[in-house]
């Protein structure tokens, strides 16, 4: 996929794996569109890369979308390629009864429905360009979910199959439909998780490394892009998936008990 002279819109691109994907992908020349719900990260994104263009919009909200898709591809015609990076993780632990009946989706609906939403809203578009893309960001924890994170596990997973399909049914257009996994990796969102994981919790991954494995992957057509421990996870998940999982099991409660 040429990015040089693509315009890419990236939603969540304010900080983390997003804002690393500004910086590279401005670096390669294209023309990029940030997305995120907060105003001042948006303003502070264009303070660092005065090129970029910033739309403040909340990829869970349908109505956000529909407006943003109006404004986008009204004021940049040329649009090619969105990257659904947006996303949070939370730390959850589902026997607590006290959690948010409204809330415990939060994940779901904008780690796997925004994305879905955001494809559906932006595709005809994209099926009028000669080459256009759309770029998943599952994660390595698609092919064998993390014990801390339930929520977030089963959308990144739902992410994984969705892309799958959605490639199949996209084989005779334009359109080319990526999937990066990232594995841990040193961002903001992995803040909540650091106490639990111990120092036995594994590798964690360079956020500018692992962007830089994912714009290669990008540039040579790799449909499923799985940087560092990624490709490992999904053999685990393939070979030996309840051994793994209880491994990570005693392994986090093995970190809590280091921490107390």
């Amino acid at each position: 996929m040429e990015l040089k002279n693509s315009t890419i819109l990236i939603t969540g691109g304010t900080s983390g794996i997003g804002l690393e994907f500004v910086k590279q992908l401005t670096e390669q020349g294209g023309t990029i569109i940030v997305t995120g719900r907060n105003l001042d990260k948006l303003n502070a994104t264009k303070k660092q890369f005065p090129n970029v263009q910033i739309f403040q919009s909340d990829v869970s909200n349908p109505n956000d979308i529909e407006q943003l898709y109006q404004q986008v591809t009204k004021a940049f015609p040329d649009l090619n390629m969105v990257i659904n990076n947006a996303g949070i993780m939370r730390n959850l632990f589902l026997v607590n009864t006290h959690l948010d009946i409204e809330s415990i989706t939060s994940e779901i609906d904008i780690n796997l429905s925004g994305v879905i939403r955001m494809n559906h809203q932006f595709l005809p578009h994209l099926r009028t360009k000669k080459s256009a893309a759309i770029v998943n960001i599952s994660s390595g924890l698609a092919f064998l979910p993390f014990p801390l994170s339930p929520v977030y596990s089963a959308a990144k997973s739902g992410i994984h199959a969705y892309s799958q399909v959605l490639r199949l049914q996209l084989k005779n257009t334009p359109v080319k439909v990526f999937e990066i996994a990232p594995p841990a990796t040193a961002t903001d969102l992995m803040d909540d998780f650091t106490d639990d994981l111990g120092s036995d919790g594994g590798p964690v991954m360079k956020v500018e490394k692992m962007v830089q494995v994912a714009i290669n992957g990008l540039l040579k057509d790799k449909f499923e892009i799985k940087p560092g421990m990624s490709k490992a996870l999904k053999l685990m998940g393939r070979i030996a998936p309840k051994f793994f999982l209880n491994f990570m099991d005693k392994t986090l409660e093995k970190g809590k008990l280091k921490n107390k």
